[in-house]
């Protein structure tokens, strides 16, 4: 844990959005905490981060512990992962259009998400 701190205190955005992981599930010894996991996430999304992107939307759609959901939200964090080359925020994008029964663009997105 010292290690990954001391990342996340240089800004690694890798390091930011490990750390906000930890958070979300209460592990590494730490308390379960969304809002806390969320701010860590937002800080590495900004700094360029896919996985925080994809991360928050998993957030937002589930809308648990602390944190309201906004499917908006959700579909506009897994759609800036996809663009950044992240498969399961693709994959979700599929997924949600094809709910909404776009099934055009729910094979384009599941089709490039295989294909990534």
């Amino acid at each position: 844990l010292a290690m990954i701190q001391a990342r996340v205190a240089k800004k690694d955005p890798v390091a930011i959005n490990f750390l906000g992981e930890r958070y979300c599930h209460g592990h590494f010894g730490l308390q379960k905490d969304m809002q806390k996991a969320v701010k860590l996430w937002t800080e590495a999304a900004v700094l360029g981060s896919d996985g925080a992107h994809f991360n928050l939307g998993n957030a937002y759609y589930h809308g648990k512990d602390g944190v309201e959901q906004d499917m908006a939200k959700a579909i506009q964090f897994w759609g800036k992962a996809a663009m950044r080359g992240h498969v399961e925020g693709r994959h979700n994008l599929g997924i949600i259009e094809g709910e909404k029964g776009n099934w055009d663009r729910a094979a384009r997105h599941l089709l490039i998400s295989a294909k990534m």
